[in-house]
C-alpha cells in the first residue's frame, strides 16, 4: 500500500504542468544518445542473469495469493544451484582452484585474495572472515605457527570496507580503479587471487584481476552466464576470459528468481563455490579437520535447500515476511541486532537500497537524509570495536586525493566532491551499541534480534536490553545448518532466508512487476541499462524513448529538493508518467 500511494504521488509530482505528451529538454536527449552509442559494452540485456526467469513469472500473482505460495516461487529459483554445482565440484578447475590455495597456504608467504563489486564485494569480504573467524574460534586447538595462518587470506570490495554498508556510486564501471586497489594490497607472485562477478563483466573486479595476472598471482575468475557470450559481446570479458594466465570458472545455472537481481542465484553459487574451495584447503593443510567438513558439497547444499524448503521454515519466513510489510506500511523501521551472522545481514540490508530504491544507511552526519527502513546493529561492542570483531583485521577503506580520481580512467566525481568512504566515514554508522533514538523515538519500531546456530544467552539478554526502547521485540531464528569448520552451511542459510525474506517483502508491497524489479536505483552504468530495459518491456516502447524517459526521470528528481524524505526512483517517476500519459 505504501509503495503504490508513493507511486500515485511521485505520478502527480511528475506530471504536474504537463500537457500529457511526453517532451524532454535538448541535453536529456543528447545523454541519452550517448548512451545509446559510446556505452553499448554495458547494454546487457542478451545476458541470462539480467532476463526473466520463466520458473519465477508468477511470482508477483504468487504473493497476491499467499505469502506461503510466494516464498514457494522465490524457493524455486534456488534449485537451479545444485543442478551446475554438482559438475562444478567434481571439475578439474575447482580441483586446480583448491590446490592453489593449498600451495599458497604451504608455502612461507603468499595469500589467498578474494576480489568483487556490489554482492560479491561482500562476498569477498565475508569470505576473508569466514576464514580468519575460524582461526579466532578454535584457537586454543591450534599451534602458534598455524593461528598464523589466520592473515594468509584478504578481500578486495570495490570502493573498499565502506561499500559494505552503503554502495559507492559509478566505482565499478573503473578498470583503472580496480587496477590502484589491487596495487594498493600488493597483489603479486604467491597470492592465489580469485576475482567474483556476479555476471562477469564488473569494469573494476576486471580491473583487479587484470593487475593480479600481471604481476604474478595465480588466477580464477568466477561468474554466473555462459562464457561464450561474454568473450564473443564484451571487449572487456574478452580479455579476461581469453589471458591464458587466468582459470575461468564459469558456474552458469539460469537467470536471477528476480530478473537481474544477481544477489540472487548468482551469489549464492559464488559463495558456495568459494566457500568450499577455502574449507577444502583448509582441510589439506589441517587435516585434522576434515572429518567435519561435507564429504559431498552438493548432497550438503540440497539438504540445506531442502530444510529451507520444510513447512516450518517457510511459515517463519511468511511471518517474517508479513511483520515486516506491515511495519513499513506504517513508516515503520526494523532493527537487526546480530553476531556472528552480521556481516551476511549487511550484505542483505545494503543490498535492498540499490535493488529496491530504499534509503541507504544513514550516518550521524546525515541527519537531514530519510532513514533506513532497516538497519543491523551489534549489542555486544562499540562500532570502533565491532568492526574488528567483524573482520579480525582493520577496517581497509580508501583514502584518495582528489589528485587520484584526476587519473584517467578513475571514477568520476560527483559534483567534483570527494565521495565520502575514509575510514572515519566509516565510523559515523552506529553498528555497535550505542544508542540510536533515531531507530525508534516518534515511528513504529521494532528490534529483531537474529540468532543463526546455537543459542548465546550473553548476546541475546544483551540484545534484549538493548531493545527495550523499541515499540516490540521479536527474535528471529534462522533453519538449523550443518557445522563445518568454516560455518560454510549456516552462512549459507543465512543468507537464503534473508534473500527470500527482504525480496519477499518487496514483492508484497508492490515494488516488483511480474518478477521484474521496477524499483531500481540507476548509479551506474548497468543500472541505466537495466531500468531502461525495464521500461522497454513495461510501457512498450522502444530503447531510445526509454532512454530518453529515463534520464528525463532523473533530472527531475535531482531538481528537486527530498530534505528528510525519501528520493524517489528515476524508474518509476518514468514509469509514472508514461502511464498516465496513456491514460490521457
Amino acid at each position: 500500500m505504501k509503495a503504490k500511494l508513493m507511486l500515485l504521488g511521485v505520478s502527480a509530482l511528475c506530471l504536474s504542468g504537463v500537457a500529457g505528451t511526453f517532451a524532454c529538454s535538448e541535453a536529456v536527449k543528447a545523454k541519452a544518445r550517448d548512451f545509446i552509442d559510446n556505452e553499448k559494452q554495458f547494454h546487457l540485456g542478451f545476458l541470462p542473469t539480467e532476463q526473466s526467469n520463466p520458473i519465477t513469472a508468477t511470482l508477483e500473482e504468487d504473493f497476491s495469493r499467499s505469502l506461503l505460495d510466494g516464498v514457494k516461487c522465490l524457493q524455486r529459483g534456488d534449485r537451479q544451484i545444485p543442478i551446475t554445482m554438482r559438475h562444478v565440484f567434481t571439475g578439474e578447475k575447482f580441483e586446480k582452484l583448491v590446490q592453489s590455495m593449498v600451495q599458497t597456504l604451504k608455502a612461507p608467504k603468499g595469500r589467498i585474495i578474494f576480489s568483487g563489486c556490489g554482492a560479491t564485494g561482500r562476498l569477498s569480504i565475508l569470505l576473508e572472515s569466514m576464514w580468519r573467524d575460524f582461526f579466532h574460534r578454535r584457537a586454543s586447538e591450534l599451534s602458534p605457527a598455524e593461528r598464523a595462518l589466520a592473515d594468509r587470506s584478504a578481500s578486495i570490495m570495490t570502493g573498499g570496507d565502506f561499500a559494505l554498508i552503503k554502495s559507492v556510486e559509478s566505482f565499478e564501471d573503473s578498470i583503472p580503479g580496480g587496477e590502484r586497489q589491487a596495487a594498493a594490497l600488493n597483489v603479486g607472485e604467491g597470492d592465489t587471487f580469485v576475482a567474483i562477478t556476479e555476471g562477469g563483466e564488473t569494469s573494476s573486479v576486471l580491473g583487479t584481476l587484470r593487475y593480479a595476472a600481471a604481476h604474478g598471482a595465480r588466477c580464477f575468475l568466477v561468474f554466473n552466464n555462459p562464457a561464450y557470450l561474454l568473450r564473443t559481446r564484451l571487449d572487456r570479458c574478452r580479455e579476461a576470459i581469453e589471458n591464458p594466465k587466468v582459470t575461468v570458472l564459469d558456474i552458469y545455472c539460469g537467470s536471477m528468481g528476480l530478473a537481474g537481481s544477481t544477489r540472487m542465484q548468482a551469489t549464492t553459487s559464488e559463495q558456495l563455490l568459494g566457500s568450499c574451495a577455502l574449507e577444502a584447503a583448509l582441510c589439506r593443510v589441517l587435516p585434522r579437520f576434515a572429518r567435519e567438513t561435507a564429504s559431498d558439497y552438493t548432497v550438503a547444499f540440497e539438504k540445506l535447500l531442502s530444510t529451507l524448503e520444510s513447512p516450518e521454515t517457510r511459515a517463519d519466513i511468511a511471518g517474517a515476511i508479513a511483520f515486516e510489510k506491515a511495519l513499513y506500511a506504517k513508516g515503520g523501521r526494523v532493527t537487526y541486532f546480530a553476531d556472528d551472522c552480521m556481516l551476511d545481514l549487511f550484505t542483505d540490508t545494503t543490498e535492498r537500497s540499490p535493488t529496491f530504491m530504499l534509503p541507504p544507511f544513514r550516518s550521524t552526519d546525515e541527519r537531514n537524509l530519510a532513514q533506513s527502513w532497516a538497519f543491523v546493529k551489534n549489542p555486544l561492542h562499540d562500532t570502533v570495536a565491532c568492526w574488528q570483531a567483524l573482520f579480525h583485521r582493520d577496517v581497509r577503506c580508501l583514502e584518495w586525493t582528489r589528485a587520484d580520481y584526476a587519473q584517467p580512467g578513475m571514477p568520476p566525481l560527483k559534483k567534483n566532491q570527494l565521495p565520502k568512504i575514509s575510514r572515519a566515514c566509516l565510523m559515523k554508522y552506529p553498528i555497535g551499541n550505542e544508542v540510536t533514538p533515531e531507530r525508534y523515538a516518534g515511528v513504529a519500531s521494532a528490534a529483531v534480534i537474529v540468532r543463526a546456530g546455537a543459542p548465546d544467552a550473553a548476546f541475546e539478554a544483551k540484545a534484549r536490553e538493548q531493545a527495550k526502547p523499541f515499540g516490540e521485540t521479536r527474535l528471529f531464528k534462522v533453519c538449523a545448518a550443518d557445522a563445518s569448520p568454516l560455518e560454510v552451511w549456516k552462512h549459507l542459510a543465512v543468507k537464503l532466508t534473508f534473500n527470500n525474506l527482504s525480496t519477499g517483502t518487496m514483492v508484497a508491497m508492490g515494488r516488483v512487476a511480474g518478477n521484474w524489479m521496477s524499483w531500481v536505483s540507476i548509479s551506474n552504468k548497468k543500472l541505466i541499462d537495466r531500468g531502461i530495459r525495464l521500461l522497454v518491456e513495461l510501457g512498450r516502447i522502444d530503447y531510445e524513448e526509454a532512454a530518453q524517459r529515463l534520464f528525463a526521470a532523473e533530472e527531475w528528481v535531482e531538481s528537486q529538493d527530498w530534505t528528510g524524505k525519501e528520493t524517489p526512483c528515476a524508474v518509476q517517476v518514468a514509469l509514472a508518467r508514461l502511464r498516465a500519459e496513456k491514460r490521457h
